[in-house]
């Protein structure tokens, strides 16, 4: 683990630092690097709906091109299906002898869509938590946890400037713990698909299902098989599945244990295997990049599908009476034609 005392500052402040992108996590880190002293410029293309958010809050808005010639640690922070195209045609050309390479996700260095030249360090920052918590844990004093891993360090010194760009933009005062590439990115992919996004997801529509189909109201589906999932989550949260139990009723204790063996079987973990060899031997990573590559017919269609789902439709008509939760923010337009 690395914490603040571990890193200096100084290092990050005497380089130019181009952040690529300014979305979740490219708002977050610029603001939060530039407020501890680093000389921080944005690098957007010319037709980027992020480029007045940019403007508004102060920052010189170049070209990527533009941005990656006059900077000494370039910061790629933009879609994984993009960084590909955008490096090879905007930052690569302008890279030199002695330049830094940052990346907020493996991704495209794990599964071999970007590589380096000689003489240029490549390292990784990758936040445990989405840009607008990061940035709100900087400005409160604190931070969230960091992983830092160093892929290429040709210069001899890339560890000490990952850990001072890590501190730069709070993740040390959390801690920062090492790691690989590799590791980052197949550890990621696997909890987004099976537990975070994918095996939520699925085992809540499975329950709702289930309910609606054995003939009660969705409504009351909805309630309990995704309305209150954030109350288990947040208790998970606060102290581990142990707190979670105690927290619930020995009835629903007593059912956690003998009930939740029944549904998530051994055979679910053996899934789960299959989907981590997926993701390790590139097979994942190949099925996304060349459906974006088409335009995302696939993405897009099974988009379209969920959204279609009943569970969508009762949440949206239960939701409104729900004056306590926030229906939309400014980016969310909750609909399949989402860019």
């Amino acid at each position: 683990m690395f914490y603040d005392d571990d890193a200096d500052l100084a290092l990050i402040r005497k380089k130019k630092v181009a952040v690529i992108g300014y979305g979740s996590q490219g708002h977050a880190q610029a603001l939060s690097l530039r407020d501890s002293g680093v000389d921080v410029c944005i690098g957007l293309l010319p037709e980027s709906s992020s480029r007045e958010k940019a403007l508004a809050r102060g920052f010189r808005v170049l070209t990527p091109a533009e941005a990656a010639a006059e900077a000494e640690v370039i910061v790629m922070l933009v879609p994984d299906q993009r960084a590909r195209g955008l490096y090879a045609e905007t930052i690569a050309p302008g890279l030199r002898p002695g330049n830094a390479l940052v990346f907020g996700h493996g991704f495209n260095v794990r599964f071999g869509y970007i590589t380096v030249p000689e003489g240029i360090d490549m390292f990784l920052v990758a936040p445990k938590a989405p840009g607008h918590l990061l940035r709100r844990e900087y400005e409160s004093g604190r931070g969230v946890p960091v992983l830092v891993a160093v892929e290429s360090d040709s210069s001899g010194h890339a560890w000490p400037l990952a850990l001072s760009y890590a501190k730069a933009i709070g993740g040390l005062r959390a801690g920062g713990i090492k790691t690989t590439f590799a590791e980052e990115t197949e550890t990621d992919l696997f909890g987004e698909q099976s537990v975070l996004c994918g095996g939520a997801s699925q085992l809540v529509m499975y329950g709702f299902e289930t309910l609606v189909e054995a003939g009660y109201q969705p409504e009351v589906a909805y309630f309990e098989c995704l309305h209150e999932l954030k109350l288990i989550v947040d208790l998970m949260y606060e102290g581990g599945i142990a707190k979670q139990r105690w927290s619930c009723s020995d009835t629903a204790e007593f059912g956690d244990y003998v009930s939740g063996p029944r549904v998530i079987t051994p055979d679910v973990k053996d899934n789960m295997r299959a989907v981590l060899a997926d993701i390790v031997d590139g097979t994942f990573a190949k099925r996304f990049i060349d459906d974006q590559d088409l335009g995302a017919p696939e993405f897009h269609s099974l988009r379209e599908q969920g959204l279609k789902h009943q569970i969508e439709a009762t949440g949206r008509e239960l939701r409104s009476l729900m004056g306590w939760i926030q229906q939309r923010d400014a980016d969310y337009r909750g609909t399949a034609a989402r860019g």
